[in-house]
């Protein structure tokens, strides 16, 4: 089972005694994080939406409101006349029976300088204000608090009537209490559809989440498989998003596999390698030779060259699984030079190539590759090396030459094996050649001795793959 909280560390039960793994550092839920984005991101957009509509849908019944308002003041003025006292009066009622009740909420207001307003029985004894004349005869709306206990909303068009001298003022009010009403209703209908609506949302989303990472427990799964030995590879079938990463930790269990494939072989030839010796050793010991010292000697020396044979097999092996290493081959090589150089004071060293060469091999074995090839020519050859660095589609090849006796055809497969040696008279375990085949192997390249056509004595071609 594996819980997953936020700010503390991940507990993975496991099976049988064994106490439960903690790893530390988790960076909390996915299904939480995904939840958190869509729910932010979905109330971003009920909330834009939301007052968007409320705008509209505020706008269209004000507008409905005002709509009503001007339809009763065009029929105001259409039934306006003068009187012969110069009066306003209407020549027909207004139909609305609001106009006749004392405070309805529906007033209107004929009114003129030097004229007594002429009102709606219920306006009572209240009157609208008038401000100052208009410049056009346009409609005009507003809202107006001159009435304590209702909020008005008026609208008003000055008028010019037939046989009257002074410009009369028509106002048409109706409280606001209605408009007020519907939009109240409007928004809490609104509030409660989009609350809704936010919370199916953010439920489809955890639905969706939390089914679209399912695949994910199912390779948990897997992988516990793996851990308890009951499977060998993550074999299920999985979405297209999760497969690659599902092949890439097949990769990873393979490769592993080799790594571990390797150790027990390497492992294996080192026990068989130093047991001979030992063996060599103890039956002289316990027969108490007389020549046991030199026997050790000889034996150790035997041991030595093996151990040293499979720590380079070993280093080379570690430093490939801990990444695709790039080394420039020009640094290197110089390094190499340099060295080889104080210890063969009389061999000409040259190097000439692609001095931009760069191979995927960890420096440290490189250096060994080059030092190994270089020294053993300075050691072997006459008086000349030359080194040659090419390149060529995904490798590079470090061509050694020397103007030594070489090698002939016959024996040069030969060279490769541990401990063989055509010079016994100069120092060496005879492992030089044997480290660079299984190194450059390890990384994919290979090693081969051919006949310098320049020099006459040896040439080993070294290639190894090139790196951009």
């Amino acid at each position: 089972m594996i819980r997953v909280t936020f700010g503390r560390p991940l507990v993975v039960a496991s099976g049988g005694d064994e106490p439960p793994r903690v790893v530390s550092g988790t960076t909390g839920s996915l299904i939480r994080r995904m939840l958190g984005i869509a729910a932010l991101w979905i109330g971003v957009l009920l909330m834009g939406g939301g007052l968007a509509l409320d705008r509209v849908l505020n706008s269209a019944i004000t507008r409905n409101f005002d709509a009503q308002l001007q339809y009763v003041l065009n029929a105001m003025i259409s039934s306006a006349e003068i009187d012969p006292v110069g009066e306003v009066r209407f020549n027909r009622p207004l139909g609305d029976q609001r106009f006749l009740e004392p405070g309805s909420g529906l007033y209107y207001q004929v009114s003129a300088p030097s004229f007594e307003p002429f009102r709606s029985r219920s306006l009572w004894d209240r009157a609208l204000l008038t401000g100052p004349p208009h410049e056009d005869d346009g409609f005009h709306i507003y809202d107006t608090k001159e009435f304590a206990d209702e909020p008005l909303r008026v609208m008003e068009r000055d008028v010019h009537l037939p046989g009257s001298p002074v410009v009369w003022r028509f106002q048409v009010a109706q409280d606001r209490a209605s408009l007020n009403a519907y939009i109240a209703v409007l928004r809490k209908t609104l509030v409660r559809s989009f609350a809704i609506l936010g919370f199916g949302l953010i439920v489809m989303s955890a639905l969706q989440a939390t089914f679209g990472l399912w695949p994910l427990r199912k390779v948990r799964r897997e992988i516990a498989a793996v851990r308890s030995g009951r499977a060998a590879r993550v074999d299920a079938r999985l979405p297209v998003e999760i497969a690659p990463m599902v092949e890439e930790l097949n990769e990873l269990l393979a490769h592993n596999e080799r790594q571990a494939e390797e150790a027990r072989t390497h492992a294996g030839n080192l026990a068989h390698a130093l047991k001979t010796p030992l063996t060599v050793v103890m039956n002289e010991a316990t027969a108490n030779s007389p020549d046991l010292c030199r026997t050790v000697i000889r034996e150790a020396t035997t041991m030595r060259r093996q151990v040293d044979h499979h720590l380079a097999r070993a280093r080379a092996v570690g430093r490939r699984a801990s990444g695709q290493s790039v080394a420039a081959v020009w640094p290197s090589l110089e390094s190499v030079e340099r060295a080889v150089a104080r210890l063969y004071p009389d061999v000409t060293i040259d190097a000439a190539g692609n001095r931009q060469a760069k191979v995927h091999v960890e420096r440290q074995d490189l250096d060994e590759l080059l030092g190994n090839l270089i020294e053993n020519a300075a050691k072997y050859g006459g008086h000349r090396v030359f080194v040659t660095v090419e390149t060529e589609p995904g490798f590079v090849d470090i061509v050694v030459e020397d103007d030594g006796p070489g090698i002939p055809a016959a024996e040069r497969q030969a060279m490769f094996e541990r401990g063989k040696r055509l010079d016994t008279g100069k120092p060496g375990t005879g492992l030089g050649l044997a480290i660079v085949r299984d190194v450059a192997g390890i990384y994919g390249g290979s090693a081969a001795l051919e006949e310098s056509e320049d020099l006459g004595g040896l040439l080993v071609r070294l290639r190894l793959p090139a790196a951009p």
